[in-house]
């Protein structure tokens, strides 16, 4: 895991996050990129961090050969894309937003975490919820996670995995989010080459 300096003092795994969890993630299209590359150009400053050069591997150098690989994120081409977004609307982090994308994203306090809200103490360090993206049906889901807190879907509790709407309110510790999402009925991003169909 290599945890790099935003600018702004904090530290975090630029392999999963674009950009300072701790700062907020800005809506800058151009800063996805391929899973454990850089992306030449991407911006500086406030709006983006960038690894320093003598800290990015090589294309393919310093990655685990064993390391489990997104099956989507193969299928386009090593990036992950945004399918949607988080944006908190109340509490600690209001005005910050969260990129969302396929499969599974654990949300909780840590830096590790897919969705970091570290500014909510309330929030429980490692898998407060899970909200998932299926590719398959272009549908979102919430989850409780394993921790002790509680996550709210309009304002009632999840016990068990419910489908989420655009613009339903999400509710974990002192923190309300909404959901927006980026992909659905009105878009989705092309698969290059899914897997061969099984033969009789």
């Amino acid at each position: 895991m290599s945890m790099v300096s935003c600018g702004s003092g904090h530290f975090f795994n630029d392999e999963e996050h674009s950009n300072c969890p701790f700062c907020g993630v800005g809506l800058d299209l151009r800063a996805t990129r391929p899973l454990g590359a850089e992306t030449p150009g991407r911006p500086t400053g406030d709006a983006g961090h960038t690894r320093a050069a003598s800290a990015a591997p090589a294309a393919g150098l310093g990655r685990d050969p064993g390391e489990t690989r997104h099956v989507w994120a193969k299928r386009m081409g090593g990036v992950d894309p945004v399918v949607g977004w988080l944006v908190c609307v109340a509490g600690p982090e209001q005005g910050r937003d969260y990129r969302l994308h396929s499969e599974r994203n654990f949300i909780g306090r840590a830096p590790t975490m897919d969705i970091a809200i570290t500014g909510d103490a309330t929030i429980s360090r490692d898998n407060h919820a899970v909200i998932s993206y299926n590719p398959k049906k272009h549908s979102f889901r919430l989850a409780p996670g394993d921790s002790r807190g509680l996550v709210y879907l309009n304002d009632e509790e999840v016990l068990t995995p419910i489908e989420v709407a655009p613009y339903d309110r999400i509710e974990l510790g002192e923190t309300l989010l909404l959901f927006v999402p980026f992909c659905g009925d009105h878009f989705t991003w092309p698969v290059a080459d899914k897997p061969a169909e099984a033969r009789s």
